[in-house]
């Protein structure tokens, strides 16, 4: 197994602290007109909110790689059935979260994994921002939005 070198905390040029030292990277799979959300438990860092997938990137991981190995620590999803489609970087000069944007395909099947989740379900894209949102993912929510409607 390959040494997890990423985790920890980063003041960033923003004057918040993130998680990921060598950045974080999450995973936005769709499947139709849905997207699948996890509901973080509350004693995580902005916990009690939904969000995407994802943590700190490890030193050796690309950007999809250590997307994708998130996913799969948190949701248990199989990555084969798992389409990247694009990249969205939230870039604060010494520190980013990169969201993977991917089709999942009907197989996809994803659950709680750990303790890190309440719950894990497919929301409806339309419906996204009646939830109370991870404030991260509630920022960049309407540009992901639209980047999934072209891929449409």
């Amino acid at each position: 197994m390959v040494a997890r070198d990423g985790d920890g905390w980063v003041q960033c040029d923003c004057g918040n602290k993130h998680w990921g030292l060598h950045g974080a990277a999450g995973i936005l799979l769709v499947r139709g007109h849905e997207i699948l959300l996890q509901h973080r438990a509350p004693w995580v860092h902005n916990g009690d909110t939904w969000g995407i997938p994802g943590g700190a990137r490890d030193s050796h991981e690309s950007v999809i790689q250590g997307a994708i190995r998130e996913a799969i620590e948190e949701t248990g999803v199989d990555p084969q059935f798992i389409e990247p489609l694009h990249t969205f970087s939230d870039d604060h000069g010494s520190w980013r979260y990169d969201t993977v944007i991917a089709r999942a395909s009907a197989d996809l099947i994803a659950h709680e994994v750990n303790d890190e989740s309440h719950e894990v379900r497919w929301v409806d894209i339309e419906k996204t921002g009646e939830l109370n949102l991870h404030p991260s993912f509630a920022k960049t929510w309407p540009q992901l939005k639209a980047l999934i409607q072209s891929f449409e």
